[in-house]
């Protein structure tokens, strides 16, 4: 095999081969733009340092006062800092019946419905609005952007919810809030931007438009359908107003409601007072252990979504 200065033949030199750059590398920087000095570099590194700490302090205090016993946080006064003894008691209470079991398989159950209906109706209003050639396009986009800037108000929504025979019911927690103007903008702005090119020879193939809404502009649009999918299960997984006002039975209560009852201590959840009364759990301890049961799903939701936020959001939004 012949060879060039070491080099075997057909490979370029080591200076010549391309270095893969590392994904921590930071962008390059425009030639306009000054380097850095060390001590805007310190500072920023300690302004994100705090930023961190600020918010990640109230919940580690959270998640470890939930996780002390009685003696512990009665001896911290209240809220534990530094954890003594770890107990998963409070845990064991709340999951093992009574009305905070109830109230998260409420949660989850009015979650996933609630995110699977606004999804189907999000994705079908989005689609049908990206076709500029669909019937009464422009008055339904019109009427659904009126809708962003005028509201009928809190009376006639109860009203009308009630007129459909709606209260004390499980739709309820999701028909009021199932469509979200702002998302359907935002999955129309993304469809707009396939190519009309890659959709018309699908027409010319025979496909009609339910097998390129499933085939061809869902698939390719992966990022903002989780961005959109994962907005609407936190506000279903956070919401706690529509069962305020349009639920009055206790064992219909999401965990939200539940949460709220606990930390205003307007009432003990049931299966829970006879343990607190005889000193075995801690009042404190119970609250903070459902308020980490009402933060767990986003958290764990959350970093699988991470990486589609940019694409999915910006891209949707800006290019729209």
């Amino acid at each position: 095999m012949t060879t060039v200065l070491g080099t075997p033949a057909g490979e370029r030199p080591p200076a010549e081969r391309a270095k893969k750059p590392s994904p921590w590398a930071a962008p390059p920087r425009p030639v306009w733009e000054e380097e850095p000095s060390r001590a805007g570099q310190t500072g920023k590194g300690l302004a994100l340092g705090l930023a961190c700490l600020g918010i990640l302090f109230p919940l580690w205090i959270v998640i470890v006062t939930s996780l002390q016993t009685k003696r512990t946080i009665d001896e911290a006064g209240g809220l534990v800092v530094i954890p003594k003894s770890i107990t998963f008691v409070a845990y064991q209470e709340l999951l093992t019946g009574g009305q905070v079991q109830r109230a998260t398989l409420v949660s989850i159950g009015v979650t996933v419905v609630g995110t699977l209906f606004s999804m189907a109706v999000s994705v079908l209003s989005a689609y049908g609005l990206s076709r500029s050639g669909s019937l009464g396009h422009r008055w339904i986009l019109m009427t659904l952007l009126a809708t962003m800037f005028f509201g009928a108000g809190l009376i006639p929504t109860y009203l009308l919810v009630q007129a459909l025979g709606l209260t004390d019911t499980y739709l309820a927690l999701i028909l009021p809030s199932a469509v979200s103007v702002f998302n359907i903008l935002v999955l129309r702005a993304f469809f707009m931007n396939i190519s009309q090119e890659l959709i018309d020879s699908a027409r010319i193939d025979g496909a009609g438009d339910w097998r390129i809404l499933f085939r061809i502009v869902m698939p390719l649009s992966r990022a903002v359908i989780a961005v959109i999918a994962l907005f609407y299960a936190v506000g279903y997984w956070s919401a706690w107003f529509n069962a305020s006002i349009y639920l009055t039975d206790q064992d219909m209560m999401p965990l939200q409601n539940v949460m709220i009852q606990l930390v205003q201590k307007q009432e003990r959840p049931v299966g829970l007072s006879a343990q607190i009364n005889t000193g075995q759990l801690s009042p404190l301890a119970i609250q903070m252990a459902v308020m980490v049961l009402a933060l767990l799903p986003v958290a764990v939701l959350s970093p699988f979504v991470q990486k589609h936020f940019r694409k999915g959001m910006l891209t949707g939004a800006v290019k729209g």
